[in-house]
């Protein structure tokens, strides 16, 4: 956007299981294309987690109540998944266990069962009388949470004051751990369990032996009879410590299996456990553990089959050590890339703590914005910088923040790391058009509180530039200020998970979505202002005042966030699923904590080929600040893969490969990337997902967050879709998809093609925060059933040469929105649509919005502006809201408050 005219849950079909003869093809063509790369299955590097300890594991259970003799308290600290612990049916209720000393906590573990608490707190007692909470939620949803927490005590018990159900609260798990977290040993990439005696419930039959799964041999397999559960296990000779599994899966997989060690091959414990599994190679994240057995344990199958494996490795650790990088080795998979718990993010990249006194944090924050002051070539330019502050409190700091830059905290939570002063955002760099903030793009502020010099901590911005996870302790505003005439312009931004506690003042945001987070009031609004899920939001009264308000949010994943523990170590921290939610997630988020030894820090010069070899050899990704071209597409393709990166990295793709790609896996979490396409183009920058595949990720989604698409830029880059979306469920939360009106490299109709920014083909995918503008044709196309979106903000190519070159299948031009013909049921609250047709004012386009007539296709708070009456749109939606002669260089919105 650039311009400066002054402002005033359904029931999921069925689907029909895959046949034995698909199975089987399927598994011919794995082990057939096995051979032909001589692949061989991925071996982990991770280090371990040796110095956490499991305290809570056969220790005495108590509970307030049970509901009978079959769910006894013991069961949820037994390491049993299959056994639990029930309440009576009433709240409040608690189960506590006794470590039998005191203990330092750093972690407790719970595995709901489907009658789950919704709101309770974990609490730690010296005396078992006296309790002190160390973790509160009121909006729980149940299922596997890891809680970081912080305290000691004898004793640790959840207390349950609000349930899920009409029935009690119940646990299969309940874990406490304690020690010095994560303090890191080294992980063999020797697989121990090769050729080590094999033992198996049960096996289909002479030909898929247990000894097949433990050959070194992909095309062998072990497979099991056709029932649940069942188990295979090795013994290793002697006790060890296990630190590493992968299982390479046959089509015939597991969704719902326990990796478990025992010294004695008769008392398991459990070291890892899912409930959604995807089947392939997988590496899970299991907790070290010593024993001479292993064994994974199948208690739910994907097919009407047994359970089957090609391989099923096992590595091995040599005990606590400092926590820096293994050394590069050379494997038949490709070279071990290093990784580390204290990794160099690079040059980019200044960290803070309490011995940085406020004068040098002021120099470098200073030094990275002034150098942008007047500069022709900062908004497009090649400077990347992220400011990270450790927990504390920092005197006086000013910090303005330019181009491509991040300023956040590295705590746990928000309010770990407070900054006196500012981090503010103005319009004073755009030399000549001061009071102009409509290009304040790609800078984000995250995790961290601020109390305001003056009381109002000023963030004027526009596209691409988050601000998430942040307290503000005073008032804020979101316009920019201009000492001749009062407010400038600001055109578009986002806001989550956060806390205000004074009032928000939007002034001339002419748009403006916030989510999840809680303030005390919010003053004024131009023309499309939308909230979900924010406590002390105004009220629901779209066109005037002009809020569009939801209670709760459908579904969300807060985005991952890097942050330091107390041991020093760096971890990234991926929020769970929130269903209807409300308020902000701090403190005390429901998450994993991930270990930065289990990513792959990427830097600028990278090429994908080793990202790809870290991608295959189990570890996440974690892009650092820079410009990455990519001669290959990077792909992913394991479950639960976090992808992430600080500082604005930008993939280039090169001879027009696709830059990402994102399997129909469960459970992927895409975050904090900018995408440039390249001078040759590409059919599309990301895709998530297999066209024409339908597998349901309700329970365990991909997300997509604070990703950003450009056409045309610091390249003149082409891309026909810059982001496709085929899997169920996904949620996109905050995208801007950007075919450049102007750039560092010249733009025109022919010069940065782009024909549609977000395509989506799977069912029930949700839209947080979606700005998608200046395509050529359809900007968003919608094929998926049951979509949604939650404030949606377009402005249409400026560059239209005449209407000859832009007739579309339904008369002049593209709508900006469009629902297929097929879809049945789709719903959108607050929508914006916006011409400037500067090139040829005479262009018009017939509908902003082009939806089916039917009954499940809903348009809440949708309008379409003419900026200056440049150009024109002649409806709303479909036929409605037809446009209005206004004088030359009136700016009047025209409405739609729900269609049909």
């Amino acid at each position: 956007m650039e311009w400066s005219e002054p402002a005033p849950g359904h029931r999921r079909p069925s689907r029909s299981p895959m046949s034995r003869r698909t199975l089987r093809m399927a598994a011919i063509v794995i082990a057939v294309a096995a051979i032909l790369v001589t692949y061989i299955t991925v071996v982990t590097t991770r280090n371990a987690d040796a110095a956490e300890t499991l305290l809570s594991q056969g220790k005495p259970t108590t509970a307030s109540s049970t509901e009978n003799a079959g769910t006894p308290a013991s069961a949820a600290t037994d390491g049993n998944t299959g056994t639990r612990w029930s309440s009576a049916f009433s709240v409040p209720q608690w189960i506590q266990v006794d470590l039998g000393s005191s203990q330092s906590i750093t972690r407790v573990a719970l595995n709901w069962e489907g009658a789950y608490a919704t709101a309770y707190q974990i609490q730690t007692s010296a005396d078992g009388n006296t309790w002190t909470n160390v973790y509160t939620t009121t909006t729980s949803t149940g299922g596997q949470q890891s809680l970081p927490v912080t305290g000691t005590g004898r004793y640790v018990r959840v207390n349950a004051t609000a349930k899920a159900t009409q029935w009690g609260v119940s646990l299969w798990e309940f874990q406490v751990f304690g020690g010095t977290p994560d303090n890191p040993g080294t992980c063999g990439t020797t697989n121990a369990a090769q050729g080590k005696p094999a033992t198996a419930s049960s096996t289909e039959n002479a030909g898929t032996p247990a000894s097949a799964a433990f050959d070194g041999n992909t095309g062998t397999r072990w497979s099991s009879a056709a029932a649940d559960p069942q188990w295979l296990q090795v013994d290793l000779g002697s006790a060890v410590s296990v630190c590493g599994v992968s299982l390479n899966w046959e089509a015939a997989y597991a969704t719902a299996y326990q990796i478990q060690v025992s010294t004695n091959g008769t008392s398991w414990t459990n070291i890892y456990s899912t409930t959604a599994g995807t089947g392939g190679v997988q590496t899970p994240a299991v907790t070290t553990t010593t024993g001479r057995y292993v064994r994974v344990n199948g208690t739910a199958r994907a097919t009407v089959y047994g359970y089957s494996l090609w391989e099923f490795q096992v590595f091995t650790g040599s005990g606590p050590s400092n926590p820096t990088s293994p050394s590069p080795s050379t494997s038949s998979s490709g070279p071990t890339l290093p990784t580390s718990d204290t990794p160099d993010f690079g040059p980019n990249v200044r960290i803070f703590d309490g011995s940085s006194s406020a004068a040098t944090i002021q120099a470098a924050v200073d030094a990275a914005f002034n150098a942008q002051l007047r500069s022709p070539t900062a908004q497009f330019g090649t400077q990347r910088h992220v400011f990270l502050f450790k927990p504390g409190t920092y005197g006086r700091v000013w910090a303005n923040v330019g181009f491509y830059t991040t300023v956040a905290g590295l705590g746990i939570n928000p309010d770990d790391v407070t900054i006196n002063g500012a981090v503010n955002v103005d319009s004073g760099w755009n030399y000549g058009d001061e009071s102009n903030a409509t290009q304040n793009f790609w800078r984000s502020m995250e995790n961290l509180s601020i109390v305001p010099e003056g009381g109002i901590n000023r963030w004027a911005v526009s596209q691409a530039a988050p601000m998430r996870r942040v307290h503000i302790k005073g008032n804020l505003t979101l316009a920019p200020s201009n000492q001749d005439n009062g407010q400038g312009y600001s055109s578009g931004g986002y806001l989550a998970d956060s806390v205000v506690d004074g009032y928000v003042t939007s002034g001339s945001q002419q748009q403006w979505y916030t989510r999840d987070s809680r303030i005390q009031r919010w003053d004024g609004g131009v023309w499309n202002m939308v909230y979900s899920g924010v406590q002390g939001a105004p009220p629901n009264a779209f066109p005037n005042p002009p809020h569009t308000t939801l209670a709760t949010t459908p579904v969300t994943r807060e985005k991952p966030y890097l942050y330091v523990d107390s041991a020093g170590l760096y971890r990234v921290f991926v929020p769970n699923i929130r269903r209807n939610s409300a308020g902000a997630t701090w403190p005390n988020t429901p998450g994993t904590s991930i270990p930065m030894r289990n990513f792959y820090v990427a830097k600028p010069g990278d090429s994908a080929a080793r990202i790809n070899t870290a991608l295959a050899q189990g570890l996440n990704l974690f892009f650092t600040p820079g410009t990455y071209s990519l001669d290959q597409t990077i792909r992913v393709t394991r479950a639960d893969t976090v992808v992430t990166g600080i500082g604005y990295p930008t993939l280039i793709p090169v001879n027009g490969v696709e830059a990402l790609n994102v399997a129909d896996v469960n459970g992927v979490k895409v975050s904090g990337l900018t995408f440039d396409a390249g001078t040759t183009n590409s059919p599309t920058l990301m895709t998530v997902g297999t066209a024409g595949a339908h597998t349901d990720h309700a329970a365990n989604p991909i997300s997509i967050q604070d990703v950003f698409f450009r056409i045309g830029s610091s390249v003149q880059g082409k891309a026909t879709t810059t982001l496709a979306v085929h899997s169920d469920d996904t949620i996109i939360d905050h995208i801007w998809a950007w075919r450049a009106d102007h750039g560092g490299a010249p733009t025109g109709w022919t010069v940065n093609t782009g024909d549609t920014g977000l395509l989506v083909n799977g069912d029930d995918v949700l839209a947080t925060g979606l700005f998608v503008e200046h395509y050529q044709k359809y900007e968003v196309i919608w094929n998926g059933n049951r979509g949604k979106t939650i404030f949606f903000q377009n402005e249409k190519p400026y560059d239209v040469p005449n209407q000859a070159a832009w007739i579309g299948p339904r008369g002049n031009g593209y709508a900006a929105y469009k629902v297929a013909d097929t879809v049945t049921d789709h719903e959108l609250w607050g929508g914006g649509v916006y011409c400037y047709f500067n090139v040829n004012p005479a262009v018009r386009v017939d509908r902003g919005f082009e939806v089916p007539n039917r009954t499940g296709v809903r348009l809440h708070s949708v309008i379409t502006v003419s900026l200056g009456d440049v150009g024109t749109i002649a409806n709303v939606v479909n036929d409605t809201g037809g446009a209005v002669p206004n004088p030359a260089g009136n700016t009047t919105p025209r409405q739609v408050v729900n269609y049909p």
